[in-house]
């Protein structure tokens, strides 16, 4: 097991003892729909959708952006008998190129034996089931409404997200091509740049490489969009490398004491900055990983860890020597 003894503070360290940790130094990014910018007084982006008074305000500085917004929730009318009498469907979800806003002919409805008990003939549910067809087609004759349908169905059956931040990836794809962003490019690198983003933004463990394997896209064109569409809506974050942390160890199947040797070292390497940022977050990640299973007892190759991570064992091997030099800058034992 190892010991770090963390009272050896470097001339360096001491000076950035007191400040706050990376990723704290900003308020949370929000954003919600219709609010894709900066806050036009303050420069912030924190938006604050209040509903029960319809407004959005700026949690900075409290400037209202939009007043008097429509209630998309349900219009209930219930009384005091109890019953459900909403007259609404279901919500609006923005994974439909129509949200889910149009009536749909269920082929359901026109195929089982309901339709025969209720009285509806053989030559009815035959012209029913023509105009179903008329009007699914109707729905997606415009090219950017096929655009949508198709880029809807690259995350549902790609992305692997859940299903809220697939709302917010078909969200932002759907901005994109409102703006004219699409037009000349990939649907599936597009969207594949969209999820990336997303899982970033909630700190999922999603690497490129990964996600362009998924969407069956170059990773150098995927590598390129995220710049793209990341300038495009602000949405520059670093990632970390603590992120990657719980994934990697469950996939190399490493003991969970392992995490508690991890942390103690990412303790001692996260304030120096300067070390970590610039560099690859998974391949840091799968250096940490790697001493720390080596000093748990349960030590893996480098040809495993590499695998997990995505990155070369040359790389690897560079990235622990440079964590020795900086722990033995810093006095730090590890035994």
């Amino acid at each position: 097991m190892s010991k770090i003894d963390k009272n050896i503070v470097s001339p360096e360290n001491a000076e950035k003892k007191n400040r706050p940790k990376f990723g704290h130094e900003m308020p949370s990014r929000r954003m919600i729909d219709g609010h894709t910018r900066p806050c036009s007084e303050c420069g912030v982006f924190d938006w604050n959708l209040d509903e029960s008074r319809g407004e959005v305000t700026c949690n900075s500085c409290g400037y209202v952006a939009e007043d008097n917004l429509i209630d998309p929730g349900a219009e209930w009318t219930n009384r005091d008998s109890g019953e459900d009498r909403s007259r609404v469907g279901r919500p609006m979800t923005y994974t439909l190129a129509d949200k889910g806003l149009n009536t749909t002919i269920d082929v359901r409805d026109l195929n089982n034996g309901v339709s025969g008990r209720l009285g509806m003939s053989s030559r009815a549910r035959r012209d029913w089931r023509r105009r179903r067809v008329i009007d699914e087609r109707s729905k997606t004759r415009k090219s950017r409404e096929r655009n949508l349908v198709k880029a809807n169905q690259f995350i549902r059956d790609h992305s692997g997200l859940p299903s809220a931040l697939q709302e917010e990836a078909a969200r932002l794809y759907r901005l994109l091509s409102s703006e004219g962003f699409v037009t000349g490019r990939s649907i599936a690198g597009v969207t594949a740049a969209c999820t990336y983003l997303v899982a970033r933004q909630e700190e999922l463990p999603r690497q490129i490489p990964e996600i362009a394997e998924s969407f069956d896209i170059p990773e150098k064109d995927l590598s390129r969009l995220i710049r793209q569409v990341s300038r495009r809506l602000n949405m520059h974050k670093i990632s970390s490398p603590d992120q990657y942390f719980d994934k990697f160890v469950s996939d190399l199947s490493l003991e969970p004491s392992v995490l508690l040797v991890l942390d103690r070292l990412w303790a001692s390497i996260e304030p120096h900055e300067e070390f970590w940022q610039g560099k690859k977050p998974t391949g840091i990640a799968a250096a940490l990983i790697y001493k720390a299973a080596s000093i748990s007892g349960s030590s893996r190759t480098q040809s495993e860890v590499c695998n997990i991570a995505n990155v070369s064992e040359v790389t690897l091997r560079g990235l622990l020597r440079n964590i020795d030099e900086l722990f033995g800058l810093l006095g730090i034992e590890i035994e």
